[in-house]
């Protein structure tokens, strides 16, 4: 067994005023001793024994444990390298100290005083008992060494006594006392293997859960950048990286959406309540730093419950590699929490995915911008998809963007059917020819056909989409939609609460829920339902648009009135939500002020789209029949989308019975 050095009496220096003592061995921050365990410690000394080069793990595991051990020693390390921060106050982030070298191990960064410098500096006359830093090291070496073979803690150790030569008067004793110190060494490492093993045991099994499913958060990354613009940069990358795990094995795990995980941007709460909250049994934490063409990340998985940390990493590459660093993540996360994954997603995460930084930063504004859901943030985020395509033409989420973009414009009444639908069919196509296996691009499609009256091609695609990604919530709500259009209304609304169990706090998923009651006539939970939509974003216009007309079905006029003037103000000037507030000025006896608005609008439609169904709505509620039939024709011819609707619009009720009603419905293909 090594014996302790015997020369190193001065403690090493580093930083502001840190000392490590070897004997007896202590860190020390001025006068005060600073509690660290005994493989912090050792990893310490390893890093100040090869300061400023790269210790590998492989360097860390021979010293502390020794060659062949079985143990899951990378989380071991990552825990004690954070220990030592934690004492340090080191930011991983930018480093002081310990710096780590992504894919190679860690470096010991800051300016060190060895015993040897120390004494050249305080006595320059006096001899040196060590000549060289090779003498140091070797001493370090060997001090390590016998402390590893000892598996002690640091405050245990104890110099030796001077050992008695066989043969003296003390042979038989000393032959007996060293029996049993060989028994009981061989029993304590009988009991730290077995520790060690059951903690392994319990680091590599992953928990059963009484739900059936792992169900897994992505929550907000840190924008470190400190700059507001690059806010996208960060919440782009959240979007994408859950939707990049959303895609491992759906059998196993389940992923909590992106806006119901938006709230905790910048939360201080801790694991274990983020995780009780969204009844999640891990979190994936980032934070990602920007500057011209690099980006650093960093990356942890999170057990909750126990608010273990599982896994870290950091990543510090160009802007073009950031594709394949999220392939390397949700790699790491699928092993760490047993995730099977099939032979295609190994070969696609084994060849990373590229495509130009520039057009990555488009896209990723693309999406900011998207979820807005404001007139605003869709026309801006039409341009950054386009940007991204423009850049990348084999970009199929940007098409798929694009498609979902001029969808959106043309359902909010600010893009013409015939600008828009023929945009959105070609880029769904677009984006189904580059990646035939995206249940996104299948979903966009079906929302597109659904538009242009193809309820065949509709629901043939997002069932395709639903087959591929059964949790895409997107596609549950739209295919709701498309169900409430064809009055399956109970199936319709087992998907829109399908779309809002898997993302709760998504606004627009809330909202249409109220929908589908309103179009099923169960006014009364319109409004509850609107209510909450409304009471989760009081800024949001569709949720005052569905409150307001579930408020004049239900007969409350007034309150219809002012819930919908709020929708129209807050869309910023669709005129199909202000077609509603004339809506309801009819129900509620205001017929000049209803007129009026309509006139208005038709004074605009000359200038500006504007959709005639919200005219014939209008004419309908103002019981004008000439006029409803004149605007529901015009609808018809300019394929206005809100016409997929009609069968289900409570405002044309009484008009069911009219020929010249049915033969539209017939047209349309929904008789």
């Amino acid at each position: 067994m090594a014996s302790e050095p015997t020369g190193v009496e001065q403690p090493i220096r580093f930083g502001e005023g840190y000392e490590l003592d070897l004997r007896p061995p202590r860190l020390r921050l001025g006068s005060r001793v600073l509690k660290l365990e005994r493989i912090p410690f050792e990893i310490l000394l390893l890093l100040l024994e090869h300061r400023d080069e790269i210790v590998t793990r492989d360097q860390i595991v021979s010293r502390v444990w020794g060659r062949g051990v079985f143990l899951d020693t990378d989380n071991s390390i990552r825990g004690a390298i954070r220990k030592l921060r934690h004492v340090l106050k080191d930011d991983a982030e930018t480093p002081r100290f310990i710096q780590t070298v992504t894919g190679q191990g860690y470096r010991f960064i800051a300016q060190v005083i060895t015993p040897k410098e120390a004494n050249a500096a305080s006595e320059p006359e006096a001899s040196v008992v060590r000549t060289s830093d090779r003498d140091f090291v070797s001493e370090l070496d060997g001090w390590l060494e016998a402390r590893r073979l000892r598996l002690v803690e640091p405050d245990q150790d104890r110099r030796a006594e001077p050992a008695t030569h066989a043969g003296t008067a003390h042979g038989p004793a000393s032959r007996k006392v060293h029996r049993w110190l060989f028994v009981g060494a061989l029993a304590l490492l009988l009991v730290v293997f077995l520790l060690s093993f059951l903690a392994w045991r319990r680091a590599s099994s992953p928990p059963t859960y009484s739900h059936g499913k792992i169900v897994l958060a992505v929550l907000p990354f840190e924008n470190l950048s400190r700059d507001p613009d690059q806010e996208f940069f960060s919440d782009g990358l959240t979007e994408e990286m859950i939707t990049q795990v959303g895609k491992l094995n759906r059998d196993q795990m389940t992923v909590v959406a992106r806006s119901s995980v938006a709230k905790y941007k910048g939360s201080k709460l801790a694991a274990k309540e983020i995780g009780k909250e969204l009844n999640a049994d891990y979190l994936v934490q980032g934070s990602v730093r920007r500057w011209s063409d690099r980006v650093r990340i960093t990356v942890q998985l999170i057990q909750a419950q126990n608010q273990t940390d599982l896994w870290t990493e950091s990543y510090d590459r160009e802007l073009k590699d950031l594709l394949a660093v999220q392939d390397s993540v949700v790699q790491s996360i699928a092993g760490q929490i047993h995730i099977a994954l099939t032979e295609e997603q190994k070969t696609r995460l084994a060849n990373p995915r590229r495509t130009r930084p520039e057009a990555y930063e488009a896209y990723l504004k693309g999406r900011y911008y998207w979820n807005k859901r404001t007139a605003d943030g869709m026309q801006k985020a039409e341009l950054y998809f386009q940007q991204a395509i423009d850049s990348d033409p084999t970009y199929a989420a940007a098409y798929s963007g694009l498609a979902d973009c001029n969808s959106g414009l043309t359902w909010h009444g600010f893009k013409s059917p015939a600008d828009a639908l023929p945009k959105a069919y070609a880029a769904a196509r677009k984006a189904l020819e580059i990646d035939p296996q995206s249940a996104e691009a299948h979903a966009s499609l079906g929302l597109v056909l659904s538009h242009r009256w193809d309820w065949a091609g509709a629901e043939s695609e997002f069932r395709r989409a639903l087959e591929l990604d059964p949790q895409y919530a997107n596609a549950h709500h739209w295919y709701g939609d498309y169900l409430s259009i064809k009055r399956r209304h109970d199936e319709a609304l087992a998907e829109a609460n399908r779309a809002l169990e898997l993302d709760p706090l998504n606004l627009m998923i809330s909202t249409w829920v109220a929908l589908r009651h309103y179009q099923a006539r169960d006014y009364s939970r319109a409004v509850e339902q609107a209510r909450n939509s409304v009471e989760l974003d009081s800024n949001f216009a569709a949720a005052h648009l569905l409150l307001g007309e579930g408020y004049v079905q239900a007969g409350l006029r007034s309150e219809g009135v002012s819930e919908l003037k709020a929708a129209a103000r807050l869309s910023g000037g669709s005129p199909l939500y202000t077609a509603q507030v004339a809506v309801a000025l009819a129900a509620a006896g205001r017929k000049r002020e209803a007129l009026g608005i309509a006139h208005e609008l038709e004074t605009i439609s000359r200038k500006r789209y504007v959709s005639p169904y919200g005219l014939a709505q209008i004419y309908a509620a103002l019981k004008s029949d000439e006029d409803t039939f004149k605007w529901l024709q015009a609808a018809y011819g300019d394929r206005a989308v809100w016409m997929e609707y009609i069968a289900v619009d409570p405002i044309f009720d009484r008009y069911r019975s009219d020929q010249r009603f049915q033969q539209l419905l017939r047209r349309i293909d929904l008789p």
